[in-house]
């Protein structure tokens, strides 16, 4: 973590009220995660498995592997980016950074971080087993940053960037993996910092009571002080993303909703004559801030992710590129400084292979995430892309068939069909072991 200015301090002195599964990562020294028969152990803690583990060897050998703080990894690279922005933008009367950075926090953490710490009501569907990776129960792989937001609001910072890797079971294409990797930022202003600035600004207020939800503002904001925090958001993800895409850049915000911000923005830039979807942010849920001891201040958060900036900014084709250990790729992102320009350079593009599965599907309980899942799992990185391509009725008995194309293509080299097929037919016995499904070929 780095710590500067008066946060340093104000964090130092909260750290002992962090949960104790909330740590730092380790310098790898610790046992890598793996799943028994009876428990699910990470980072030297042990989960007792139940129902709702779900979580595969395939993604616990992601756990840990920090991506984002690899020097010289185009990810990293994307952070370092940001950070530096932030670093030159926010400085304090003393000289040091305003705004701390957080990025080696574990991304074990409970089911109430991440979801009812930041208001996500309990029967939301983005808390379904079939979209997440639990551990058990009560503590999962967090499908975002900001699970961490509350405790960090909690230890005294107003200001803070936090990065990690989150995970998510998701469908299989060049575009889409169940690990990747977030930044978000968030900002909280005292009646004073606000309204410092503003002419006559003791005579206005954060909060009103009696107030009313609307489009534009919470029940227990001032339109003026919500006015003046999207400005200040708007303001600062506007500088960041021309610090990042240049000067020129055309954008535009669309209105959308999160349960943990209101009013809700989309950002969306205009990038080689398309109209691309960068990020996510809002004014912070009072009730968020004030679940975390800060009822006497008001903020905006951001979010987004570093894979779909890093493929756009350096023209990476596939998310699995990321991944991989091959010295034509990662030598590429080898720069002497941080803004110098980069291109991705293809590697050769070897042919892909296509195998075709076809099944009945289990009477219940089938999700096509637990499908996707089960090919990576067996695949790996040798999967490029899974399509449906053919969904069939049974007239008479109602059974549901599903057909899948599998696209194999190895990074580095060309495949045989003879070892994609030992691969294809894993796949196929493990849908009907696990799956409960029932082969048509």
């Amino acid at each position: 973590i780095d710590l500067f200015s008066r946060n340093r301090t104000t964090l130092l002195k909260h750290i002992r009220h962090w949960p104790a599964n909330w740590g730092l990562l380790t310098d790898g020294s610790a046992a890598r995660p793996r799943i028994t028969e009876n428990s699910v152990e990470v980072f030297s803690h042990v989960y007792p498995r139940d129902d709702m583990t779900n979580v595969t060897d395939k993604i616990l050998s992601k756990v840990g592997c920090q991506l984002h703080n690899r020097p010289h990894h185009p990810l990293w690279l994307i952070k370092e980016r940001i950070k530096d922005h932030f670093y030159r933008s926010y400085i304090g009367r003393t000289g040091n950074p305003l705004f701390s950075v957080h990025d080696n926090l574990s991304p074990v953490v409970t089911v109430e971080q991440n979801f009812d710490s930041l208001l996500i009501p309990p029967e939301h569907p983005s808390r379904k087993k079939g979209d997440n990776y639990y551990l058990n129960r009560t503590h999962m792989l967090r499908a975002h940053t900001s699970a961490h937001q509350k405790e960090l609001v909690r230890s005294g910072l107003d200001r803070f960037l936090l990065a990690g890797d989150v995970y998510r079971r998701d469908e299989i294409d060049s575009n889409h993996y169940p690990v990747f990797h977030q930044m978000e930022g968030v900002r909280l202003f005292s009646n004073h910092e606000l309204f410092a600035r503003v002419e006559n600004g003791e005579e206005l207020s954060l909060f009103e009571s009696g107030g009313r939800r609307t489009p534009q503002k919470q029940e227990t904001h001032t339109l003026e002080a919500v006015k003046l925090v999207e400005f200040d958001l708007k303001q600062a993800l506007t500088r960041l993303m021309r610090h990042l895409f240049g000067e020129d850049l055309e954008i535009r915000w669309v209105d959308c909703y999160f349960p943990f911000t209101h009013p809700s923005f989309e950002m969306e830039v205009r990038f080689q004559g398309d109209w691309l979807e960068v990020l996510g942010c809002g004014v912070m849920e009072q009730e968020l801030v004030c679940s975390a001891g800060a009822g006497n201040k008001m903020g905006w958060a951001f979010g987004l992710g570093l894979e779909r900036l890093a493929m756009v900014l350096f023209g990476i084709p596939d998310i699995r590129l990321f991944w991989s250990e091959d010295e034509r790729f990662l030598k590429q992102f080898r720069l002497s400084d941080i803004y110098q320009p980069v291109i991705f350079q293809p590697l050769s593009k070897y042919p892909p292979l296509f195998n075709d599965i076809s099944f009945w599907l289990p009477a219940e309980g089938y999700t096509e995430n637990d499908f996707y899942d089960l090919v990576r799992s067996i695949g790996g990185d040798l999967v490029e892309k899974v399509t449906l391509v053919d969904e069939f009725t049974h007239p008479k008995t109602k059974r549901v068939s599903h057909c899948y194309r599998v696209t194999y293509r190895h990074m580095e080299r060309t495949l045989t069909q003879e070892e994609v097929r030992i691969i294809h037919g894993a796949i196929e016995q493990a849908a009907e072991k696990e799956l409960g499904a029932q082969g048509r070929y």
